[in-house]
């Protein structure tokens, strides 16, 4: 690739990255390093493994790896460009290499549909193969980010449910792990019937402590442990031993 061809390159590149809208995006650690491995590869040798793919070609399959563009569509336009003729199992693979590439996005099943919808209205209209591709890119951008903060917003509320869950077990007597109790800096657990408070010291030990019911403010010292496994690990055999005074 001469000089001349190698900054037309690098430059529709960064045109390309910088037109998201999205500080975020641009931002994003994940997009960043994309973007660099992208510009790597652009400056070096390319793989004679995949000596057919031109660098037109594999900006377009790039981006489509992730969209659900039909493999045999996709294959169609990219036979249309400059370059040995691709065959379906050339194009097939070389989407599942992008898609197992660090970093590199996966089809999300979530949005198929929406993809496919986009894809068949845009295709029906005469887009060209390009423009359907960006089209659906903006969608998963789009639709992407919504989707993984329902998946963070369903994720807190698992993880309070659970502590809900921990705590009622917890507070009906019945056996159970490690337990956060709102408005207390301990920790509690139930084994073997017994009840257990864990105090984390100022120089990062943990107080281990038997204790009569989850009001008592102090309890029967059992020991005093590096870090809270070992407390765990000591309770093994504690909480199944004789208890004089109990």
């Amino acid at each position: 690739m001469s000089d001349d061809a190698l900054v037309s390159t690098v430059h529709r590149m960064v045109l390309e990255y910088v037109r998201s809208p999205s500080l975020r995006h641009l931002r994003d650690p994940h997009a960043s390093y994309r973007f660099a491995r992208e510009l790597v590869l652009a400056m070096g040798r390319r793989e004679t493994m995949w000596g057919k793919w031109t660098d037109t070609r594999e900006q377009l399959a790039r981006t489509a790896a992730y969209c659900w563009i039909p493999t045999e569509d996709l294959q169609e336009a990219l036979n249309a460009m400059a370059g040995e003729r691709l065959t379906i199992t050339d194009v097939a693979q070389r989407l599942r290499a992008f898609n197992e590439e660090a970093y590199e996005p996966w089809p999300q099943d979530e949005l198929q549909e929406g993809c496919l919808e986009i894809y068949r209205r845009e295709r029906a209209e005469g887009t060209g193969m390009a423009a359907i591709v960006g089209a659906i890119q903006e969608f998963v951008e789009g639709r992407g980010a919504a989707l993984q903060e329902e998946q963070r917003r369903r994720y807190r509320e698992t993880v309070e449910a659970n502590k809900i869950a921990l705590q009622e077990r917890l507070r009906s007597g019945a056996d159970c792990k490690w337990t956060p109790l709102d408005g207390s800096p301990h920790v509690f657990c139930r084994i073997n019937g017994r009840i257990y408070r864990l105090d984390t010291m100022v120089d990062g030990t943990v107080l281990l402590q038997r204790i009569a019911d989850l009001k008592d403010v102090k309890g029967q010292v059992v020991g005093r442990y590096r870090r809270r496994a070992d407390a765990t690990k000591a309770l093994k055999e504690v909480a199944y031993a004789a208890e004089p005074g109990w």
